[in-house]
């Protein structure tokens, strides 16, 4: 068994709030992904919205580049709210158990998460802030997705 630290969880007070309320409903209604969302949630530090330090933080709309157990290539998604997510190669619901696990982590930070009854580890590599509708941002920023290598 692997002893992870439990990394620390820091989130803007608009995610905060509008994440509060998303899980809630989903817990109370017995969502494994929820319930773990809100843990995440209650745990977190909240930081006013403009907070320069969360220029490296997985906040919600950003684009992470991130790896699954160190042996997966890297890759990079924004994460989005469940109304907002249209495709799995470019973005990760927060409700998913990916989504749930990297939701206000740090750049270098590495968290255990459950899916498909494993715990897998994603590490956050970068962050990049963004609107969660600025698809044609990370075009140019040089994204890696699933089954590309880094340039």
């Amino acid at each position: 068994m692997n002893n992870y630290y439990i990394a620390d969880i820091t989130l803007p007070a608009s995610d905060h709030s509008r994440l509060g309320r998303l899980a809630r409903v989903g817990a109370d209604q017995g969502d494994v992904d929820a319930r773990f969302l809100l843990s995440e949630i209650d745990r977190a530090e909240i930081v006013p919205d403009r907070a320069a330090r969360l220029d490296s933080i997985v906040t919600m709309g950003s684009w992470v580049t991130f790896h699954i157990d160190c042996s997966f290539p890297r890759e990079t998604r924004q994460l989005v709210y469940p109304e907002d997510y249209t495709s799995e190669r470019i973005q990760i619901n927060v409700m998913s158990p990916l989504g749930a696990a990297m939701v206000g982590l740090k750049v270098g930070s590495e968290i255990p998460f459950l899916t498909d009854g494993r715990t897998k580890v994603v590490r956050i590599e970068s962050v990049r802030r963004a609107d969660p509708n600025d698809v044609v941002g990370v075009l140019f920023s040089n994204p890696v997705f699933p089954g590309q290598e880094a340039l």
